[in-house]
């Protein structure tokens, strides 16, 4: 039965490739080595027989098509290898009136795959965003996501470096709670994901790591890109598996998730090259439904009791919430209001309560507030949800405390916690507020919460006035975008003095905020922003709030942003110095050292890359160039030079 041909245009005139001259081109998804070859064109297939070698690469020398890789050689016409047998297909080449045209088989249906089977399981799953790099061992798996993507079940988003990834998935995995993937090669991009995997870990943010391998045959040997991936990632990931060819592979892809979003962690599936393209057979994508049950967990009765009756025997409790209360908000300040008590947040979750709202006192902790502070001193309980106890944090345990949690292993982690009670947040504190008295006698503490914030607004006024001349204080910069901000922006933060201001200084309203909590990477934020963008698809304002030291490290991922069109504004304080190292080490009575940085012109290089960019240096120009970038309709940056010793 003869092949049906079809004719694939691949120049406009012959005149395009010189005589003795060979160049690659595609006729579909088929690779040819077009070559100019005794005044004729000529094609043959392109992929070398011995080690795939591109013959479109390759030259032509005293009449033979030399491959490029280890210079075998070919007839640039029949395709045949003098005196052998073997050689290359050659196909049919028409020079008509608008071009040359070569003629291939036609291609067979695509077949699903084990990729295309696991990818779609991921969709079921609700995971509508990959962030990756395509490379050379994950090039089936990719294109089983271009067919996902195709089908509008998933966003693909090719970032600059695959660390850059991993923090954007972790970002992503932090604001909403649901896993996306991040998606990498084999070897130096797998790698290159660790510090963002981390960064979501322990900060408890679910997240699917798809990595490449080399093909299975060739491991142990030293093969180029070789990593052994499942032992290499055995320390980040709760779930980490290679994916086989008899594997069950929609199971396999249903427990990877199932993992990430009970346990709030990572998990990890490495693909061998040789696996990916394996015909499904009758194997069917998976769904979530009936693999996973309410988290809506219900605390033991004998630890409500406890924790009520403390309640009840407290006059001035105070609640303290965490990243972990993120979702559970709405109960919590229901719960605060019954009980007049303020509501103090840690400063991963910084913006839980409005800094406006009659009980919010505020960030507790070295990147706090002394209004937070003075509650939790003045108090004589504490409720905490959702928060882990950090130095950082400095919740103190000389009080009485009420600890509840999902996780029973965070619950008394670091000492004896007087009531610990394990539960779903918003389940617990409903429960307690509903069997609390409905006359409970407990002090009203509003009144010194608004003297105290009284106090301290008066204390920031007299700090924005400071001015070295040395740059604009970082209370300026905070202060203004307070103002400036949509009232529901997702803030990206990073670590360093910048991290410190935003806690103390910016004053929130209904932001969210993201920051590298307990692995405190620097270079979170701008790649974190990625990820926010995604999880909103443009819905919310999404701002990087970055130092000079942090946003180098990715400033690449400035050209994604400005690549995929998102609506991206970074802060930049450049102060040409890690300033925090540098206060650490007069601190610690070292001298300073190798802190000093050399930086670029931001803003230049952010126009560079197609984005929006503004240098600001005086403190009169801050709100009007603020003001240009947070509205500007695309990615911007405004670049602000910063006093290092006004923070």
């Amino acid at each position: 039965m003869s092949k049906t041909i079809i004719w694939h245009k691949v120049l406009e005139s012959k005149n395009e490739l010189a005589d003795n001259r060979v160049m690659t081109v595609n006729a579909g998804h088929k690779q040819i080595a077009l070559s100019h070859f005794d005044g004729k064109i000529c094609a043959l297939d392109n992929r070398c027989p011995h080690q795939g070698g591109p013959l479109g690469e390759g030259s032509i020398e005293n009449g033979i098509l030399r491959c490029p890789w280890h210079g075998w050689d070919y007839h640039p016409c029949t395709g045949k290898v003098p005196g052998y047998d073997d050689g290359v297909e050659a196909y049919m080449v028409e020079e008509r009136a608008d071009g040359i045209y070569v003629g291939v088989p036609e291609e067979k249906p695509h077949e699903t795959t084990v990729s295309d089977i696991m990818a779609e399981t991921m969709v079921n799953w609700g995971v509508d965003t990959v962030f990756g790099m395509v490379g050379h061992s994950n090039l089936g798996l990719a294109d089983a996501l271009r067919r996902q993507e195709e089908k509008g079940g998933l966003k693909f988003i090719g970032i600059r470096h695959e660390g850059a990834g991993a923090f954007a998935a972790s970002a992503y995995g932090k604001l909403t709670g649901k896993p996306p993937a991040c998606f990498s090669i084999a070897g130096p991009g797998a790698t290159n994901m660790f510090t963002g995997l981390w960064d979501a870990k322990v900060d408890r943010a679910p997240i699917l790591a798809l990595t490449g391998q080399v093909a299975t045959q060739v491991v142990g040997t030293g093969n180029f890109q070789e990593v052994d991936l499942v032992r290499a990632f055995q320390t980040v990931a709760e779930f980490n598996h290679r994916v086989q060819n008899n594997s069950k592979h929609a199971e396999l892809m249903t427990l990877a998730l199932k993992h990430a979003i009970l346990k709030r962690d990572v998990s990890h599936l490495t693909f061998p090259d040789e696996v990916q393209e394996i015909p499904a057979g009758a194997e069917k994508a998976q769904t979530p439904e009936g693999r996973i049950s309410s988290l809506k967990i219900t605390p033991p009765e004998e630890s409500i009791k406890k924790a009520i009756t403390l309640i009840e025997n407290a006059k001035r409790p105070v609640i303290i919430v965490g990243h972990g209360a993120r979702f559970d908000m709405d109960a919590i300040i229901s719960f605060a209001e019954k009980l007049n008590s303020p509501v103090l947040t840690t400063f991963k979750g910084k913006g839980l309560i409005p800094d406006n709202h009659p009980l919010a006192a505020g960030v507790l902790g070295r990147s706090g507030t002394p209004v937070a502070s003075w509650m939790m001193n003045e108090s004589d309980l504490l409720i905490v949800l959702g928060a882990s106890f950090s130095n950082h944090t400095g919740i103190t345990p000389k009080k009485p405390t009420i600890q509840v949690d999902f996780d029973p292993m965070a619950l008394s982690k670091f000492h004896k916690i007087d009531a610990p009670v394990w539960g779903e947040i918003s389940v617990t504190v409903s429960l307690m507020k509903e069997r609390l008295e409905s006359n409970l006698s407990k002090v009203d503490q509003r009144p010194e919460l608004t003297k105290r914030w009284k106090i301290w607004r008066e204390e920031k006024q007299k700090r924005l006035l400071e001015d070295r001349g040395k740059g604009i204080s970082s209370i300026a910069v905070f202060d203004k975008l307070s103002k400036l901000i949509d009232t529901d922006a997702v803030v990206c933060v990073d670590v360093g003095n910048n991290a410190y201001s935003l806690g103390r200084y910016f004053e929130s309203r209904n932001q969210s905020f993201l920051m590298s909590g307990y692995l405190g990477s620097i270079g979170f934020a701008f790649p974190a922003t990625l990820g926010a963008w995604a999880a909103t698809r443009g819905k919310r304002q999404i701002v990087a709030v970055a130092g000079d030291g942090g946003f180098a490290q990715y400033m690449a991922e400035l050209t994604t942003s400005v690549k995929y069109g998102m609506d991206i504004k970074l802060i930049l304080l450049n102060n040409n110095e890690l300033g925090k190292i540098s206060k650490e080490q007069r601190a610690g009575h070292f001298d300073v050292f190798a802190t000093g940085l050399h930086n670029p012109n931001f803003s230049e290089f952010a126009n560079s890359c197609g984005a929006l960019g503004i240098r600001v240096t005086q403190k009169e120009e801050l709100e009007k160039t603020m003001k240009n970038v947070l509205h500007h309709d695309g990615t911007a940056l405004l670049e602000i030079i910063t006093d290092v010793a006004l923070v």
